[in-house]
């Protein structure tokens, strides 16, 4: 028996060291879908759209899937896989890559100093702002390397969690704000579609974000000995406490914002303000500091993420393209520098309008999921997978359920778009 015990102890302590992939996954996710978009729907229509809210996280579950089935029984990238379905993808890949990279990169360059503005005594422009959280994560990235940004989103993640965890369970005691007597707005009609794309766009994560978990887990497999089964439990443990993460958040706003007379605010530290007071209102003011801190952690791991993330999947791409088998470690620290400096001019543009970029680049997001989606089902389909990993009967009805929810509600976008 005490034998039994140690070795299920010697287990669970290994698949714990080999932590890595999925949790970066699940901190680059946990940032804008979960504070802004989870939050915003259950501000505005309380508990309607939380079956959504799961349904979209279930659905897109194979794609994302995809990314850690392929490396693990191939020790190839997902985009490897699409240049040996042909170039003409992997150049698709690389186009939609290279625009998200900015886009996203972007949004939560804006986001996380806003959130950081809230610690200083004096107003500090949002361009000087951006420049010092820039300046920050490209030091992580480039001194620190695979091994900091690993470190740093598994404190993330747990603060994280903690705070999310205990803000709800408070709320639910204190019970909704709304009164008895309230109505709630109907997300069911087309006027609603434009705020469905975006809450759809991001959750939990744009797909692409499945490559960048494929580079990441090739990255550790260099490592350390990564297993099917080990590589599949990091990313279960990531994406369902991802999923988890979007219900909680959309219950804070159901309870705390849904019904109440104060509107969201548009503005960068405005709405930075408005999400630390809704914790605060339901902890305790005695919490402001502390949440204010996590809440830009954990953005700020959303933005660390994406800028390491997307910078290796363009790298990649490149280097793919030009019949070279990865990056170099210059040619990433290149590619790195050139999203910062674009993505800085964006902020330049975007400055007063936090709420915007964020819509933008959520929109963009679900616009491009479609393709994404195809080509990770495709490849899968046809790529000979570990026996650990292999899509069984009802994973398989996901993935095609997944691509007709996909590219019908974007056919349903596209004529909202042009009709309205």
């Amino acid at each position: 028996m005490e034998k039994a015990v140690n070795e299920a102890q010697s287990t669970l302590g290994s698949l714990i060291r080999l932590l890595g992939p999925g949790i970066l996954m699940a901190t680059a996710s946990i940032g804008g879908s979960h504070l802004v978009a989870s939050t915003q729907a259950g501000a505005k229509f309380g508990w309607q759209l939380a079956l959504l809210v799961l349904m979209v996280n279930l659905l897109k579950y194979p794609f994302f899937r995809a990314g850690v089935s392929y490396t693990i029984s191939t020790h190839k990238t997902l985009q490897t896989g699409y240049l040996e379905m042909g170039k003409g993808y992997l150049l698709v890949a690389l186009g939609l890559n290279s625009l998200s990279a900015v886009v996203n990169a972007a949004a939560l360059l804006m986001f996380s100093a806003s959130l950081l503005s809230y610690f200083l005594p004096v107003a500090v422009p949002l361009p000087i702002m951006c420049a010092i959280v820039l300046a920050a994560i490209l030091f992580i990235l480039l001194a620190g390397h695979f091994k900091a940004l690993d470190n740093v989103a598994k404190v993330i993640m747990i603060l994280l969690v903690i705070a999310t965890v205990a803000a709800t369970a408070v709320a639910f005691s204190n019970g909704p704000v709304a009164p008895a007597d309230h109505v709630s707005p109907s997300p069911w009609t087309l006027a609603a579609i434009g705020f469905l794309v975006v809450t759809m766009g991001w959750m939990p994560a744009p797909i692409e974000i499945s490559a960048i978990t494929s580079l990441w887990l090739k990255r550790q497999c260099k490592e350390a000995d990564v297993t099917p089964r080990s590589a599949m439990f990091d990313f279960n443990l990531g994406y369902f406490t991802t999923v988890i993460l979007a219900l909680v958040f959309l219950s804070l706003g159901a309870l705390v914002l849904h019904g109440s007379p104060q509107a969201l605010a548009t503005g960068s530290i405005g709405f930075a303000q408005q999400l630390v007071g809704m914790y605060a209102s339901t902890i305790g003011e005695w919490s402001q500091s502390l949440i204010a801190l996590i809440a830009f952690l954990c953005i700020f791991g959303s933005a660390l993420t994406v800028y390491d993330g997307y910078s290796r999947a363009v790298a990649e791409a490149l280097m793919l393209a030009k019949g070279k088998t990865e990056a170099s470690h210059g040619f990433f620290a290149i590619i790195l520098l050139i999203v910062a400096v674009v993505s800085f001019i964006i902020v330049l543009f975007f400055k007063s309008a936090l709420l915007a970029m964020l819509s933008f680049a959520m929109t963009l997001a679900f616009i491009t999921t479609p393709m994404f989606a195809w080509l990770n089902h495709r490849l899968v389909k046809r790529a000979p997978l570990a026996p650990e990993v292999r899509s069984g009967p009802l994973l398989t009805l996901f993935s095609y359920l997944g691509l007709v929810y996909l590219f019908g509600f974007l056919a349903l976008f596209l004529w909202w778009k042009l009709a309205w």
